[in-house]
């Protein structure tokens, strides 16, 4: 039995063979979507797993009151350690803030994630290097490298350690020791490095709570309440202040909750202290694949039962002959799943061709056939879930037509199901009409991104890697005066940051008796003309007041806001434990992007809050861009003679548009998701169409006859299809408003809700379908009525 019904599949696929290439294609092509998508929020989700006892370790951060960071002192580490027994493991991170130079004699590279951390957090992480410390007796900071530096500094294999390495420049390099190796990639991790220092304690027994500049991480035991825990570590944090000098009525402690524990499954998606973009991507393309899965499935069905007819009295016979409902069902499921199988194989090789495009894009490694093993007990469950999606409604079809009506010849089940029909053709449309209008509510949002004035010129700027460190204008002043004779140079300057979305440091400043936490850009003369900021009220700083050298300040408009202040300019504001006179007030601009609102900011000559200045920016002709870095390259050791081993730059702009990397992925996202479902949405409609006119030829033969034209007859089988397609669009537009809505939210600095996106997907979706069905339509139109009638 099941051989004649394994003949009986077979031969019905391959007698409708455009009915099931168009089934199995559509399908195979949602499914390798949906495989890539699927591969990509494993990798996304499953960073740090591997560490043992993921779910018991938690970061600690703070909560101030104008933002939160993951930041803390680091004496905090030890006192948690000391008074609360249910945390088994305590460790510290610090990272290094610049980059710097590994010289051997077989090769040098520029180290951009230093990292220092204790052997608590080692183990934690499961950090495991070669030749590791001797934890008791060692109390230095030993240095480790990854396997992919070793390869570049120690190409031979065989290398044993230590090994020594110049460190820095040439002109000032240390000889530091590599103990050893870790054969660990940190791109599937929240801790980042390409070198780490390990020792049993970074912070050398500093007892400072003021100074906040390390990562905290805990590890709980089995069962710990965390909630009761945050409450207990947030007592003793503000103890601790309290002993360290800071009053109980401090605005940063009293009356509110200080102390967050963030779990460590949280940290890469949507940390508390950041921002969620990278999980509302993740979750954005979990969300398209399935709807292009659905679309594909409700293809799938749709065929399916406009089929059915066909095998009426197949079904008819079997039940004659005395086969039940159940085994009918079975026999239509079991070939459901085969063509199901089928695009399951094809899904696979397909996913295989689209993966290095994906990769380039969103920059994963992703492999199907390399370390995802969860694609071993996915793919199985997928093609179940798949074949009973598709395939039960269409087997309850087939199996339940009565013997008596089919083989009296008067059975039209194409009737009985139109209204499911229609609903799923409504189905297909609606989800193809929200990605039309979703890409294009994220183009537009892009282009004004693009397009917007971000209240600075970063276009003709250089930006200059440099690991030579300034602090006053004098320092400084022998490399502007060199860079600024090079013809086409404009503007030169140094600061603590760049405007590529970074965060800087934050302090809290009181002016007239108010109290805020702003942020603070340690900066020089000429950082404003450099990238061309506007200046609101006052002045720029100016090496004809030696006053802004010593104590001079200049805020942004939303500090003024913040404050409150009318006449800003003369005032004092204080802090960084001195106290400034404000000389000018800039225009906003957008240098943290469009997604977070420009924050009150402190622009200062001196500022005992910050270590140094080291980010080197150039203003440049843009006609002379080219010769200028030419000649920057060619006399930069002699105007950096303690970094001037390599010139390295990068231009602003580019650091810039880095902020819209992530948007810029979701436009392709919905860029593919809309052409997908607009391309399985019309395999279904072509199909369906071409069966519904099919069925439709004797009638069209007689409206000929009676005197209609071929633009009646198109008209009449249009209209169908098209009152289909609007009503699928007044469906959409509630659901793609507010999901674009919502999306739009999350930026600062955004477009009005456009209604040219929802008129255009309503166009663009009316003229592919009237092509479609008038393309099917034409063979009908073309039709002898003579012959279609001939046996009336």
């Amino acid at each position: 039995m099941f051989k004649l019904n394994f003949k009986i599949a077979l031969r019905n696929l391959w007698k409708n063979k455009v009915y099931t290439a168009i089934n199995v294609g559509g399908l195979s092509i949602a499914l390798a979507a949906f495989i890539v998508v699927i591969l990509y929020v494993t990798y996304e989700t499953s960073y740090d797993k591997d560490v043992p006892n993921y779910a018991r370790i938690y970061q600690v951060g703070r909560s101030l009151p104008d933002f939160k960071t993951e930041y803390t002192p680091a004496p905090l580490a030890k006192a948690i350690k000391d008074h609360f027994p249910e945390v088994e493991a305590v460790g510290r991170t610090k990272s290094i803030p610049f980059e710097f130079p590994m010289t051997t004699d077989h090769g040098r590279v520029y180290t951009t994630k230093a990292l220092q951390l204790d052997q608590e957090t080692a183990k934690m992480f499961n950090i495991v290097p070669t030749n590791g410390p001797d934890e008791e007796k060692d109390l230095k900071l030993n240095m480790y490298i990854p396997e992919l530096f070793r390869k570049q500094l120690f190409p031979d294999p065989k290398t044993t350690f230590p090994q020594f390495v110049m460190l820095g420049p040439k002109a000032a390099a240390q000889q530091e020791v590599v103990n050893g190796t870790i054969d660990r990639v940190d791109q599937h991790s929240n801790l980042k490095f390409d070198i780490i220092a390990i020792g049993r304690d970074i912070a050398f027994n500093d007892q400072d709570y003021g100074t906040n500049n390390h990562n905290t991480y805990i590890q709980v035991k089995q069962g710990t309440d965390v909630l009761a825990l945050e409450k207990k570590i947030d007592q003793l944090y503000k103890k601790e202040l309290i002993k360290a000098g800071v009053p109980a009525n401090d605005r940063r402690i009293a009356g509110r909750s200080v102390i967050f524990l963030d779990a460590l499954k949280n940290l890469h998606l949507k940390p508390i202290a950041g921002n969620d973009t990278n999980y509302k991507v993740v979750m954005a393309l979990l969300g398209l694949s399935i709807l292009i899965l659905i679309i594909a499935c409700i293809n799938f069905t749709n065929l399916s039962i406009v089929l059915a007819t066909k095998r009426a009295k197949e079904v008819g016979i079997k039940k004659v002959m005395g086969a039940y409902r159940l085994n009918l069902t079975f026999q239509f499921i079991a070939e459901i799943f085969m063509q199901c199988f089928i695009a399951l194989v094809l899904a696979l090789v397909l996913a295989e061709v689209m993966l290095p495009l994906f990769n380039s894009i969103f920059s994963t490694p992703l492999s199907i056939w390399k370390g995802v093993s969860s694609l071993a007990w996915q793919l199985p469950l997928i093609l179940v879930i798949v074949t009973l999606i598709s395939g039960i409604y269409p087997s309850m079809v087939l199996s339940g037509y009565k013997p008596v009506q089919v083989l009296k010849g008067n059975f039209q089940t194409s009737y009985k199901t139109l209204w499911l029909r229609n609903f799923l053709l409504i189905g297909q449309f609606g989800i193809a009409i929200i990605f039309i209008v979703g890409l294009l509510v994220v183009s537009s949002q892009l282009k004004y991104m693009r397009a917007e004035d971000t209240g600075f010129k970063p276009d003709q700027v250089l930006y200059i890697k440099n690991i030579v460190l300034f602090r006053d204008p004098a320092s400084f002043e022998p490399l502007r005066e060199k860079i600024t004779k090079i013809p086409g140079v404009n503007n030169v300057t140094i600061s603590s940051n760049l405007p590529d979305g970074s965060k800087p440091g934050t302090n809290t400043y009181k002016v007239d008796g108010k109290e805020a936490t702003i942020d603070f850009i340690f900066t020089d003369y000429n950082y404003f003309e450099t990238l061309g900021i506007e200046l609101k009220e006052g002045r720029f700083f100016s090496k004809e007041f030696k006053s802004d050298e010593e104590n001079g300040a200049i805020i942004n408009e939303t500090a003024v806001a913040r404050y409150g202040l009318v006449n800003p300019i003369g005032k004092t504001i204080h802090g960084c434990g001195m106290d400034y006179k404000i000389v000018g007030v800039i225009k906003d601009f957008k240098s943290q992007g469009f997604e977070r609102a420009v924050d009150p900011t402190i622009y200062t000559v001196k500022n005992p809050c910050s270590f140094s200045k080291d980010k080197i920016l150039i203003n440049v002709d843009q006609s002379r861009m080219s010769l200028v870095i030419a000649e920057l390259k060619k006399q930069w050791p002699d105007i950096n003679k303690t970094d001037g081993d390599d010139f390295r730059y990068e231009f602003v702009n580019e650091l810039y548009g880095r902020l819209f990397k992530k948007q810029e992925q979701l436009q392709s996202v919905f860029l593919f998701a809309a052409t997908l479902t607009i391309f399985i949405a019309l395999l279904g409609l072509f199909a369906f169409s071409a069966f519904t006119i099919a069925s439709r030829v004797k009638e069209i033969s007689i409206r000929k006859i009676l005197g209609a034209t071929d633009f009646d007859v198109y008209r009449l089988l249009n209209s169908y299809f098209v009152w289909i397609v609007l009503v699928a669009n007044l469906i959409a537009w509630p659901a793609a408003y507010l999901l674009a809505r919502k999306w739009l939210d999350t930026f600062a600095y955004r477009i009005e809700m456009p209604l040219i996106p929802f008129i255009t997907a309503a166009a663009i979706s009316t003229i592919i379908t009237v092509l479609t069905v008038s393309i099917q339509a034409r063979k009908a139109v073309r039709t002898n009525p003579a012959v279609a009638l001939k046996y009336e």
